[in-house]
This record gives C-alpha cells, structure tokens and sequence, in this order.
C-alpha cells in the first residue's frame, strides 16, 4: 500500500515538473522581446531576411543569454524542485501520523504489552512511531518523569531533523536572486564596454547588451519565489504537524500516567 502511494506520489511529481518545464519554455518563447525599431521616422521596406527573423529569444537564446551564472540558477532550479517534491513526500500526515498506530499503541500498553507495542513502532517508521518508542522504551523505570523527558526529546531531535531537509530551500531562494543581480551586473559592464569601444555608437546599440543581462536576474527571482512559498508552506506544516503527533502521544500514554500517579499517590499514603 505504501509502495503504491509513492508511486502515486512520483507520478503527480513528474507531472508538475513536466508542466512546470513546458511553462518555463513557453515563457522563454514569447515573454522577452528582441529588439525593434522605436523611432518615428519614415517606414521603409523592410529587408526580406530582418522580415522574417523572430521577434521574441528563442529557447536556445534565453538560456545562452544567461550564460554561466544562468546555468547555475538554472541547476538551483532543479534541486528546488527535488527539495519540494521530498518535502511533499516526507510531510504527509499519513506518512508522520499513520492511521491507527496510536490506537494500537494504547491498547498494548494498557495490556502491558510494552514488547510487541515496541515492534508495532518499530514496523510503522514515522515521527509518532519515534516519539511513541522513545517512551515505551523508559516504561521500565515505573516512573512517569522519565518517560515524558524520552518523549519530548525524541519530538525535538525529530522535528529538527524534518526542519532541516526543508532549510535548504531557504539556501536557494537566497542564492538564486543574488546571482542573478551579479550576473546582470557584470552582463551590463560587459555591454558598456562593448558600447565604449564604437567609433560612433548609437543608444539603440547598447539596448541588447542590458535586456541580455537582465536574464539572469529574471531567472533568479523565478526560482527564489517558488522556494520562498514553499519554504514559508513545509515550515508552517512540519510545524502543525509535529505539535499534533506530540500532542497525540502524551494522549496515548495517558492512562498509564493516571495509574502511575494513582499507584505513588497509594504508596504514600501506606507509608
């Protein structure tokens, strides 16, 4: 059932990259103009070989446009899409919360049962299952304290660990849009110095050097936006969700807390 919803999972991945990418295509096609005569004179007859060239980058001059710097953004862009696809895999509730393991948990401990409830967490890997063994396995001190500490430290390193496969989109939508200004910077003090050795350079000439070197800013920001959203959106639901299987695990044990106490608040008033 798992292996089904993974590849369930992986299909609908290869979809949104699949659209994604022709989306990406698609606006290299027809989003940036080439350039074209503003002035106000006369028309005359336009050449036939400048009639028929395109009036937009095609796909193979976006990216060349961009060059170095542009590949690089563009490798971020990838890794963006891994890190957002794992993070929509790995923070599933039913992949933290599985269905029904606190139930059983439960009802084995309120049999003693504290073995075959490890085994149980054991065969369910997730951040309940973490959290619920961490406790099972301190049962052994017949003191609650002890447990809720296991507990809470387990829900800590776990939440941790979750929080960190998401942190490095934090790392590309920062990279990502600083690399595109240096790489439009540098693209402008290329076109410059083009513009400066002209005998008699014309301000037209120096319009493809500057809207080249705006690519790559443009590339920049449209991987540093996505990662944003999806940063501000996994830390938002690591976070609801770790709170609710902690929550949920104290419940668990719940009962077995009230007999402990139950049994201390007896042993006291014998002696």
């Amino acid at each position: 059932m798992t292996l089904l919803r993974n590849r369930t999972w992986i299909r609908r991945s290869l979809l949104l990259l699949f659209l994604l990418s022709a989306a990406e295509i698609n606006f290299a096609r027809t989003a940036i103009p080439a350039q074209q005569d503003s002035s106000f004179s006369t028309p005359q007859a336009v050449p036939e070989e400048s009639a028929t060239q395109p009036g937009y980058f095609s796909v193979r001059e976006f990216l060349a446009a961009g060059g170095a710097i542009g590949f690089v953004i563009l490798v971020f862009s990838f890794l963006m899409l891994a890190l957002i696809i794992d993070a929509a895999m790995t923070t599933r509730r039913s992949q933290m919360i599985p269905p029904s393991l606190a139930e059983s948990v439960h009802r084995l401990i309120a049999e003693r049962n504290r073995r075959e409830a490890v085994e149980l967490c054991r065969q369910s890997p997730s951040f309940l299952a973490s959290v619920l063994e961490s406790g099972l396995t301190e049962m052994t001190s017949s003191s609650w304290p002890p447990i809720e500490k296991a507990m809470e430290d387990s829900a800590i390193e776990h939440g941790a660990r979750c929080s960190r496969r998401v942190e490095y989109l934090a790392i590309i939508s920062t990279l990502a849009p600083m690399l595109g200004l240096m790489g439009t910077v540098w693209g402008m003090i290329v076109a410059f110095m083009e513009f400066e050795l002209k005998a008699n350079p014309q301000i037209s000439e120096l319009a493809p050097g500057i809207y080249k070197a705006l690519v790559t800013t443009l590339l920049g920001l449209g991987v540093a936006i996505p990662a944003t959203a999806a940063l501000a959106y996994f830390r938002s639901r690591i976070e609801d969700l770790t709170a609710e299987a902690t929550l949920l695990a104290d419940r668990v044990f719940a009962d077995y807390r009230r007999s402990l106490q139950h049994n201390q608040s007896q042993s006291a008033g014998r002696s």
